[in-house]
């Protein structure tokens, strides 16, 4: 069983900006006043991206209106972000922990993966190791991270939210019922606010009910989400860490949105659009892939992503299309849509096609021939000449999919 570890800076942008400040003969530590890190309030970044603890214990929160934020607590002060910097500490964290092992996958600018398994016999027991390094990241760059440790991404994640900051916590899959149970469903990674009104509504209120809860009856809410809800409730994840090295090997496109979008059917036609290109680029190069993934960043500028893998590799823009549409499911967009990506990974020269006894395979021969005339099509006359029925909103294809 996998051992897979969850990395994750605590209150970056407040602590990374308190470090350039100090940096640059600034007086005092902003992570000890009323302080947070806010965007312009003249736009529609003017709010909360971070806060401080004595600003917390005042009752700000991320997300809210520096205006609001202010009438909370008296004498805060806000600092613009400075994403050049963060990305400089980022980088040096991510390169600081690629010394220790390659196996890692970056999930936002201030959280990573590492899938501990292969070096464990280096470097000793998990516990230790993990302590080890957020000792070392302290020391050397002076901000503090939580490690969850657990046998899949979702339990060592979960392991990482349990207390902050400056901890190392363990979710292993024996220890679900324990820990994680008890927790308020909205706990549960994945389960935002208006997702747990509705989960509360059935009697659902804690990660306890949501395991024991019928698949069926959920289903008659959720539809296709309500199997995933579940599986996660019981503890169970993809414990397959994506590293960059993969993820170089593999094709991927991604959008920033003009707005933020709170609604998975109205990203659908940006998610077609983006399997297309990609697609698109796959059968130009004869190739095919067996991992679909896809990234979302919210409007807190923290990236999510999802993936799951196909039993034979595709490069057919519908079956990618719809099974991206299954991760979107499987994702929490109540905190806004601000970017939306797909990736095609774990790419191949061959494709050999598993059949099952009620499919037929004259039709998926016929949907790869359509794909391939049309790319003809493309070719000759531009990418926005044809496409997909149901990709029919002009403006998104106009200014996303002109690839």
């Amino acid at each position: 069983m996998k051992i897979i570890m969850h990395i994750d800076v605590n209150n970056a942008f407040l602590s990374w900006s308190a470090i350039y400040l100090l940096n640059n003969g600034f007086k005092y530590d902003i992570r000890n006043s009323y302080a947070v890190i806010g965007g312009d309030e003249k736009s529609r970044r003017g709010i909360v991206l971070a806060k401080s603890t004595p600003a917390k214990r005042r009752g700000v929160v991320t997300g809210e209106t520096l205006y609001s934020a202010r009438k909370k607590c008296i004498g805060l002060k806000s600092y613009k972000p400075n994403y050049k910097f963060y990305k400089k500490m980022s980088d040096t964290m991510f390169k600081l922990i690629k010394g220790y092992s390659p196996d890692i996958e970056k999930m936002s600018i201030d959280e990573c993966f590492l899938d501990y398994t292969p070096v464990k016999r280096l470097y000793g027991d998990e516990i230790e190791f993990a302590e080890r390094i957020k000792k070392e990241i302290y020391q050397k760059l002076g901000f503090t991270v939580n490690v969850g440790i657990g046998n899949n991404k979702l339990c060592a994640k979960m392991a990482s939210d349990f207390s902050k900051p400056n901890k190392v916590h363990t979710l292993f899959l024996d220890e679900v019922s324990k820990k994680m149970w008890p927790l308020k469903v909205g706990k549960l990674f994945g389960i935002g606010k208006q997702t747990e009104k509705k989960l509360n509504t059935l009697g659902i209120y804690y990660i306890k009910d949501l395991a024991c809860f019928d698949e069926k009856t959920l289903k008659k809410y959720f539809k296709s989400q309500a199997a995933y809800m579940i599986k996660s409730a019981r503890g169970f994840g993809s414990d397959e860490v994506i590293s960059e090295e993969s993820i170089s090997k593999g094709i991927g496109n991604e959008t920033t949105l003009d707005h933020n979008i709170y609604s998975k059917e109205e990203l659908y036609p940006y998610l077609l659009g983006l399997c297309e290109n990609v697609c698109l680029r796959l059968r130009r190069d004869d190739r095919y892939a067996f991992v679909v993934a896809v990234t979302i960043k919210d409007k807190f500028f923290k990236r999510k992503s999802h993936q799951k893998r196909l039993v034979n590799a595709t490069n057919i823009t519908e079956e990618v299309y719809n099974l991206s549409k299954e991760i979107l499911s499987e994702m929490n967009v109540e905190d806004g849509v601000r970017l939306i990506g797909v990736r095609l990974d774990g790419l191949s020269d061959f494709s050999y096609h598993q059949t099952s006894l009620f499919e037929n395979i004259n039709d998926r021969d016929s949907i790869n021939n359509l794909d391939k005339t049309i790319d003809e099509i493309k070719d000759r006359f531009g990418f926005k000449v044809i496409g997909k029925a149901s990709l029919n909103n002009r403006e998104v294809r106009n200014k996303y999919l002109d690839k």
